[in-house]
């Protein structure tokens, strides 16, 4: 069985066999929809050859059929999606949107499980209480 990832906001599926499906959006507004890899801390994407990302930009996320933007709130550099994984249990996963930034965490029962090698870029926002990340 392989990952789901669902939009948090509309729950639609967004991948397609092992990839995820975003739309992004440079600060340049230069738009595009981005594959990622359904396997966790596996950091190959694919674009189409006119959408070219640049390394160290902060792009917006957005699910490709409800447009909502998938940057969370509290930090705009992190992306929030749902994932069913392997074993059929529903977690969040937390990706930066910063192209060349390898860091993902997978959150499930309060706890975090990092991976890339930027993961303690954000890790004390990560394992912060909700209520004190407005605070942020």
């Amino acid at each position: 069985m392989t990952n789901n990832y669902y939009c948090p906001i509309c729950k639609s599926n967004m991948n397609i066999g092992n990839s995820v499906v975003i739309s992004a959006k440079s600060p340049d507004n230069d738009k595009g929809l981005l594959f990622l890899e359904t396997e966790l801390g596996n950091y190959s994407k694919t674009t189409h050859p006119e959408f070219k990302l640049k390394k160290g930009v902060e792009y917006k996320f957005y699910c490709p059929v409800c447009h909502a933007k998938l940057n969370t709130p509290e930090n705009p550099n992190l992306v929030k999606l749902l994932m069913t994984d392997e074993t059929g249990k529903e977690c969040e996963i937390i990706i930066s949107n910063i192209i060349g930034e390898h860091c993902t965490y997978k959150i499930r029962d309060k706890k975090a499980e990092a991976f890339g090698p930027d993961a303690d870029k954000y890790r004390r926002y990560i394992d912060l209480p909700t209520e004190y990340k407005k605070y942020l």
